[in-house]
């Protein structure tokens, strides 16, 4: 946005620039018109002179108007060129900004594309590791809830001591296995002596 409002302040610049080298052309175009003008009424004036009037001091004077009158013309067409020249350069460069803030805006619209793409993305992946989240709590919950309904089993058998705190997973296990084990042998004691 920065450098669009910089390439627009640019572009207001030039083409201030533009138009005030326009109203120098016209102000050019209107002098070299009134100096053509006042060319032709001299030329015109010495037309009508008489033979009589047509001395040397009048036609030297004439002549030297004439020459200076040349010159004038000649240094404004020269100016005009000029402005010409300055007021084409000055077009080209305010088409050049103007492409430059064409493509700026068109790289500003895919930049916040790209950026709702992106927030759109993080969105979704919030989304699933909430979900992930709540999902890991409620598996957490189960497996502490089993945990404790396995201890609970394990130590209310007759003959089994309580805990006598905290127990660890490997403890748990142990006991589980001591109570598997236990069984296992009673129950192989009583095929031996033939009991069901």
């Amino acid at each position: 946005t920065g450098a669009i409002s910089s390439l627009q302040r640019q572009m207001e610049i030039q083409e201030s620039e533009l138009r005030r080298m326009r109203s120098e052309k016209e102000m050019l175009q209107k002098q070299l018109r009134e100096r053509e003008l006042q060319l032709q009424d001299v030329s015109d004036k010495f037309c009508s002179l008489t033979e009589e009037q047509r001395k040397e001091e009048v036609v030297v004077t004439m002549e030297e108007e004439n020459r200076k009158l040349h010159q004038v013309v000649r240094d404004q067409e020269s100016q005009l060129a000029e402005q010409s020249k300055l007021i084409s350069e000055l077009q080209e460069t305010i088409s050049q900004l103007r492409a430059e803030v064409v493509s700026t805006r068109l790289h500003l619209l895919e930049q916040q594309k790209a950026q709702k793409e992106i927030q759109s993305q993080a969105d979704a992946l919030q989304h699933t590791a909430l979900q992930t989240r709540v999902a890991l709590e409620n598996m957490s919950n189960r497996f502490e809830r089993y945990r404790n309904k396995i201890i609970q089993a394990t130590f209310s058998v007759e003959g089994v001591k309580d805990p006598p705190g905290e127990l660890t997973d490997t403890e748990v296990l142990e006991a589980v296995q001591k109570i598997i084990n236990e069984r296992t042998e009673f129950l192989h004691m009583l095929k031996i002596r033939g009991i069901k």
